[in-house]
């Protein structure tokens, strides 16, 4: 893209930066790998990765153990991670008091993708990772995906890659394009958070082995592929600048200080309480442990199962670990409409134990269906109803898509954006609000706003037609679902 006499990577205004990602996002072809080379790059990662996940024992579990005076189980350095007992009382939802295992990871990792010009087009710096828990071995993540416990190489292993372009991007020259604290589950994990960054290089950083640079376009068209980029990948784009509007946001119901006000509402008056509790105090309480597993008297929910891993592609060559291990798929979807001609999406301000804010806005519809099968049916989500009986012209956005796969085993959620018109009208329940794409964009400029599923649907909902006023990646036809990548080429 020809440079503005008088301005450059360092001096962009919002606008150019705006029209820098908007020229990324609608080139037709790849400058640094066409799409058909990109699939062939990824089957030649898929076959260059092994990697072996063995389902094992607790008591096989090389340096963890269950820890004699609470029964957590934690790692023998007091780093990575622990599984601990959570106690939750809330006046949000058909539940009003439970307990259950939790994560507790209170260090806080980098989520980075490095951009650059590539014949004048931004490119992405994706890597071809492998994780424990993905359902299918090796997926699309970002440049950088590192706990604190990794980079600072506490596992004895070898170095992160492009690690210095994210812990020193100043002193080397790069320009930070979004760096933010970001949520993850709230209800697996508990106050876990990661640096979500966006950092512009210059020419002298190149792809390596496992690495390859992707326009925005083919990065959006990747994720209507099932099981495709990773979550981290997904929360790191949704932090990318608006492009869409530039510096003229579209009309939107609410003002955004209304939505601020709304959100401070909601995070006031929630009923929460949410006590960290040893984790043999929750046997009894619904949950019992076996030699391979903890898992929920109805089977229903969750269980931590261990593993052993062997791989050739990461820090260390093998290592064992807990995973927290879903039961069933999960549905998150949003509801999008247009309000006096302007597209909408509908958000829900959800309560999870996990979270520091008590409240973040959530998808419409986040659940897994399975889990209310035991309650009346007043006690199903709100809209869950209306999402599975959308037709399919309706849907502008249907793909299973993983969860981090380096802390859960085969969690997988079918994301959806499905358009109404009056189904679902402006007034809604309180703890639910209509606001745009741009609104959904600015309040991801701050930490713990939006959860880590509403951020894959604001990534999904860039790159859609019809309501959203999105732009459809196009030179890679998106698969319908189930497809797989069977039909990519």
């Amino acid at each position: 893209m020809p440079q503005l006499k008088g301005t450059g990577p360092e001096s962009d205004t919002d606008a150019v930066l705006a029209a820098r990602l908007a020229v990324s996002a609608t080139a037709t072809g790849g400058e640094a790998m066409s799409d058909v080379e990109f699939f062939d790059w990824l089957d030649e990662r898929r076959r260059r990765h092994s990697q072996e996940v063995r389902h094992t024992t607790f008591a096989e579990l090389s340096g963890w153990h269950f820890a004699a005076d609470t029964g957590d189980l934690e790692h023998r350095s007091g780093r990575f991670f622990a599984v601990r007992g959570i106690r939750v009382r809330t006046d949000f939802g058909p539940v009003p008091e439970w307990s259950q295992p939790i994560i507790r990871q209170p260090e806080i990792g980098i989520l980075g993708v490095a951009v650059r010009e590539i014949n004048g087009v931004l490119h992405c710096l994706m890597q071809a990772k492998t994780e424990p828990g993905n359902v299918n071995g090796v997926q699309l993540s970002p440049t950088v995906q590192a706990t604190k416990s990794n980079y600072t190489r506490v596992h004895g292993g070898s170095p992160v890659p492009y690690l210095d372009c994210f812990r020193e991007p100043r002193a080397r020259g790069h320009r930070v394009l979004a760096d933010v604290l970001q949520s993850e589950q709230g209800s697996w994990f508990f106050c876990k958070r990661n640096r979500n960054m966006i950092v512009e290089v210059g020419p002298e950083v190149e792809a390596g082995e496992d690495f390859c640079w992707l326009t925005l376009r083919q990065v959006n068209a990747l994720l209507h592929y099932e099981n495709l980029v990773n979550m981290d990948a997904r929360t790191v784009l949704s932090c990318l600048p608006d492009w869409h509007h530039g510096t003229v946001p579209a009309r939107a119901l609410h003002s955004d200080v209304a939505v601020r006000s709304w959100i401070t509402t909601q995070q006031s008056e929630r009923d929460v309480s949410a006590e960290l509790l040893p984790l043999r105090e929750i046997e009894g309480r619904g949950w019992y442990r076996t030699e391979d597993r903890i898992s929920h008297e109805r089977g229903l929910f969750f269980s931590i199962v261990p593993v052993h891993v062997v791989s050739n592609r990461r820090e260390v060559a093998s290592w064992s670990q807990p995973l927290l291990e879903p039961h069933g798929t999960g549905v998150a979807a949003m509801l999008v409409r247009r309000i006096d001609g302007v597209p909408h999406c509908l958000v829900h301000a959800r309560v999870e134990p996990g979270y520091l804010d008590v409240v973040e806005l959530g998808p419409t519809v986040q659940c897994t269906p399975e889990n209310y099968a035991h309650l009346p049916p007043a006690g199903r989500p709100r809209f869950l109803d209306l999402v599975e009986a959308a037709r399919p012209h309706r849907i502008l956005f249907d793909t299973v898509l993983s969860e981090e796969g380096g802390r859960f085993r085969h969690a997988q959620n079918r994301y959806l954006i499905v358009e109404v018109d009056d189904d679902v009208p402006v007034e809604v329940p309180e703890d639910y609000q209509w606001l745009t794409l741009h609104q959904l964009g600015e309040l991801l400029k701050y930490s713990h706003y939006l959860n880590v599923q509403a951020r894959t649907l604001v990534a999904a909902l860039r790159t859609v037609t019809g309501t959203t006023g999105g732009l459809l990646a196009t030179g890679v036809t998106p698969p319908r679902r189930g497809d797989g990548r069977a039909d990519h080429r």
